[in-house]
């Protein structure tokens, strides 16, 4: 009998450049700790599904932004799969499989050090994108998706004594407890990006950075927007 994982592991793609056939539209959104990207995520979605601000009527097909329970229930349709198909490992790529999703669920995904855990991740972000109109935050999806033409990877900076002082306010903490949470959080995801393409970050892997400290979530997300459209990501006569 075939085995999932050896399968698995070898054979996915985010896109098939033979038959032309590619994931999205998508949005993956990195940030420095400190920066909001989730409250970005969040309206972004409403948006591009076509909600105004004023109602909650649906003109348009449905964005989603990827949170745990978007991410569990791709997870679980591959459950699904591997449980139907005549795989002799069917136990350990269950569990394997679980063990992503509890990693993605509660950040611990930038922890994992083991490969296969690593390509597993990154088989399900592509499986993701490949469904289409997907937001995802974080857990390194820019780096990953960074060779699909229908995708905007947008990166959030800002200062750190911005994001220091930010952090102090939102989570009652003293300046070396911020200062120390930022310092900590920003090496574990960019490790993470190391452990996922060999090498760090660079602002080329990102199509779009924005200073948080600088802009509000509504022109953050009016810019957003206009650079999709101008893209030919969504359709030109999208309308705010």
């Amino acid at each position: 009998m075939e085995k999932y994982l050896n399968n698995y592991l070898h054979t996915f793609e985010c896109f098939n450049l033979e038959t032309g056939d590619f994931p999205g539209p998508v949005v993956t959104i990195s940030r420095q700790a400190g920066c909001s990207a989730q409250r970005i995520a969040i309206k972004l979605s409403k948006i591009l599904t076509g909600y105004s601000y004023m109602a909650e009527t649906k003109t348009d097909a449905e964005w989603n932004w990827v949170d745990k329970s978007v991410f569990s229930s791709v997870v679980d349709k591959m459950i699904d799969e591997i449980k139907r198909g005549n795989y002799d490992d069917k136990v350990e790529a269950i569990k394997m499989m679980n063990e992503v999703s509890r990693a993605f669920s509660n950040e611990t995904i930038y922890d994992i050090s083991d490969k296969r855990l690593i390509d597993i991740f990154k088989g399900v972000i592509c499986k993701l994108a490949t469904t289409g109109r997907k937001i995802i935050v974080g857990r390194s999806a820019g780096v990953i998706l960074r060779n699909v033409p229908d995708k905007l990877n947008i990166r959030l900076e800002a200062p750190e004594e911005w994001r220091i002082n930010r952090l102090m306010q939102l989570k009652d903490l003293s300046r070396a407890e911020a200062a120390k949470y930022i310092n900590d959080m920003d090496e574990k995801r960019d490790s993470f990006i190391e452990k996922i393409i060999g090498r760090k970050a660079e602002n080329n892997d990102f199509d779009v950075i924005f200073n948080y400290a600088s802009l509000e979530d509504d022109q953050i997300v009016d810019a957003v927007i206009n650079i999709l459209k101008d893209k030919k990501i969504i359709a030109p006569r999208f309308e705010l």
